[in-house]
C-alpha cells in the first residue's frame, strides 16, 4: 500500500513539474526596455513583413493577393 502511494504520488508530482515547465516556456515574452540595442535584421525585415505576434488579436485586414484555387 505504501508503494501505491509513493508511485501515485510521484506521478502526481511529475505531472505539476511538467505542467510548470510548459507554463514558463509558453509565457509571454519581455518587450525591449529602451535602453537595450535593436536586434540585427533578419529575412523577415527583408521581406517586409513583421514576425507575428502569437498574443496580437488576429487583423481582418492584409495587402496580400489571396490564393487563386
Amino acid at each position: 500500500m505504501l508503494s501505491t502511494l509513493l508511485v501515485i504520488g510521484g506521478v502526481l508530482v511529475g505531472m505539476l513539474v511538467l505542467l510548470a515547465l510548459i507554463v514558463s516556456l509558453s509565457a509571454r515574452p519581455q518587450t525591449r526596455t529602451t535602453g537595450t540595442p535593436a536586434p540585427a535584421r533578419t529575412w523577415v525585415a527583408d521581406a517586409g513583413r513583421p514576425h507575428p505576434d502569437a498574443w496580437s488579436p488576429l487583423s481582418t485586414t492584409t495587402s496580400e493577393l489571396p490564393a487563386v484555387r
